[in-house]
């Protein structure tokens, strides 16, 4: 790709106002970064007030950041994973509230990172990233079209339908997937399991889910620290899931075929399921009396019952 040599005063200024020096990151990285979006906004070289305008209008901040980390600069590793590694999951929980786009997200975090190598260089997925939108939407942006590619290549795998199956399909009808069928059945046990865990628990899961507060954020709330607060939401996320698979194979009599299609079906279409109004814990903000009368009732629960239900070691 030709160069269009973005001015040295500008890249100055841009990286002074990008506070690209906080990651170490020098001019030379960072006026590639600049070169490289410029390229993909014009299809021929912009006269340089318009060059200017466009670059000068992008997340200078986020660019730097991207920029950094895919040159492997710790401080800026260690920024993105406290600040906005959360929201991937967060997008992967958004697309699976049962947590089955985990993978996902972890192999996007696996192409940020850079384990992929070409010509035996590391290339980062943030190479891609040109400023031109926030780093957080960016991600979930990359993360939804993961998801739709992988779903468009589990649908090539799939068998065609045999000469049986052909001759009894009604001509002309459209066959919908049994969405509705799944998400009342889904709605009851989400609900039952989330009124089950510890008040606590609960209001964890409402700052991450429903107020998108960061770990840093809720763990200044509840007293906790980050790891902490990370390792109680996979505990209480796991405990839904299991009372969740649990309700449907005991209470809605279904097999384990089913309860994956039950699964699979809220992932396509989550219909009136709303994490917010399940948490209950939307307007509860920290500090606030909701807040800290369920940390109180965990607290005594746990000194009159020791470790709670299903917590682990």
């Amino acid at each position: 790709m030709q160069g269009w040599n973005v001015p040295p005063a500008v890249v100055e200024r841009l990286h002074r106002l990008a506070h690209a020096d906080r990651w170490g990151l020098s001019l030379e990285h960072f006026a590639a970064a600049l070169d490289r979006s410029a390229h993909k906004a014009f299809t021929a070289r912009p006269a340089l007030p318009e060059l200017e305008r466009y670059l000068a209008s992008l997340h200078l901040d986020d660019l730097a950041l991207a920029c950094a980390c895919a040159h492997g600069h710790d401080g800026a590793w260690e920024h993105f994973v406290r600040e906005h590694r959360p929201v991937l999951y967060k997008a992967a929980d958004a697309i699976d509230p049962t947590g089955g786009s985990r993978e996902l997200a972890d192999s996007v975090y696996g192409e940020l990172f850079g384990l992929v190598e070409r010509n035996g260089e590391r290339r980062s997925l943030f190479e891609y990233f040109h400023g031109r939108s926030s780093v957080s939407t960016w991600l979930r942006a990359v993360l939804a079209q993961r998801h739709v590619d992988r779903a468009r290549s589990a649908r090539r795998l799939e068998p065609l339908p045999s000469e049986d199956t052909m001759s009894v399909a009604h001509p002309g009808k459209r066959r919908e997937p049994h969405v509705m069928g799944y998400i009342q059945p889904m709605q009851r046990t989400v609900t039952a399991a989330i009124a089950r865990i510890a008040p606590k628990d609960r209001l964890r899961l409402g700052y991450y889910y429903a107020q998108d507060l960061t770990l840093a954020q809720i763990g200044r709330a509840l007293g906790e620290h980050e790891a902490t607060v990370s390792r109680n939401l996979g505990r209480a996320r796991r405990e839904i899931r299991a009372d969740v698979e649990r309700q449907l194979r005991e209470q809605e009599h279904m097999d384990s075929s089913q309860i994956e299609d039950c699964f699979a079906a809220v992932v396509e279409d989550v219909g009136p399921i709303d994490v917010a109004d399940l948490l209950g814990t939307a307007a509860e903000s920290p500090g606030s009396p909701a807040a800290q009368d369920a940390a109180r009732k965990d607290s005594q629960g746990q000194r009159s019952k020791g470790r709670p239900e299903g917590a682990s070691a």
